[in-house]
C-alpha cells in the first residue's frame, strides 16, 4: 500500500497542469491593413480584445488561444470612416458586434516561430485560418512580479471570404486584409 501511495505522489508531481495566460490590454493590440485604391495603406485596429492563452507546456507548443474583439471599437483615426465600417457595407456591427478566434492548432515550425490555426469567426462568417507567430520569450514582469510572454501574430485573409464589403471591387479597396497583432500575456 505505501508503494501506491508513493507512486501515486511521484505521478502527481510530475504531472504537468495547464496554465491560464490573460491578454495584458495595455501592451497588447490587434492591427489591421487594407490597400486603398491600390497606392495606400490603410491601417486600423481594434480597441477592445480580450485573449487567453491556456497552455501546460513552457514552449506553449500545447496552447490553445481564443480572442474577442468587439467590432464597435474599430478606430482607423478617421470618425467617418469608423462609423462606415460598422455600417452593413462593411462589418455590419450592429448585427455581428463581435469578432471571434478559436484556435484549433499551435504547433512550433522552428526556434522561436510557431503556426497557430483556428476558426476566425467575422460577419457571421466561420472559416478556418493559418497565421504566423512569434513567441517572443517569457519574464517575470518587474512590476507585478507574475510570469509575462509576448507573441506576436501576421497574417492575411480575404475580406469577400468573410462577406465584408463584397460590392466594393479590388481595385477600389484590397481584398487581402493584412492582420498584425502584438501580445503580451500574464500567467493566472
Amino acid at each position: 500500500m505505501k508503494q501506491i501511495i508513493t507512486a501515486a505522489l511521484l505521478l502527481a508531481g510530475t504531472a504537468t497542469f495547464a496554465q491560464e495566460w490573460n491578454l495584458d490590454k495595455a501592451h497588447s493590440n490587434l492591427n489591421f491593413a487594407i490597400v486603398h485604391l491600390g497606392i495606400n495603406d490603410i491601417t486600423g485596429n481594434f480597441g477592445s480584445v480580450t485573449a487567453k492563452v491556456v497552455s501546460s507546456k513552457e514552449d506553449f507548443t500545447d496552447a490553445t488561444v481564443e480572442l474577442s474583439a468587439d467590432v464597435n471599437s474599430i478606430n482607423t483615426g478617421n470618425e467617418q470612416r469608423n462609423n462606415h465600417l460598422k455600417s452593413p457595407d462593411f462589418f455590419d456591427a450592429a448585427k455581428y458586434g463581435t469578432l471571434t478566434f478559436k484556435s484549433t492548432s499551435f504547433k512550433k515550425v522552428s526556434g522561436k516561430n510557431y503556426k497557430v490555426t483556428g476558426d476566425l469567426t467575422l460577419h457571421g462568417i466561420t472559416k478556418p485560418v493559418t497565421l504566423d507567430v512569434v513567441y517572443n520569450g517569457t519574464i517575470t514582469n518587474p512590476q507585478s512580479q507574475k510570469p509575462t510572454a509576448g507573441f506576436k501574430v501576421t497574417g492575411s485573409i480575404k475580406r469577400t471570404d468573410f462577406g465584408i464589403a463584397p460590392s466594393f471591387p479590388a481595385a477600389a479597396l484590397s481584398d487581402e486584409v493584412k492582420l498584425t497583432a502584438n501580445a503580451e500575456v500574464i500567467k493566472g
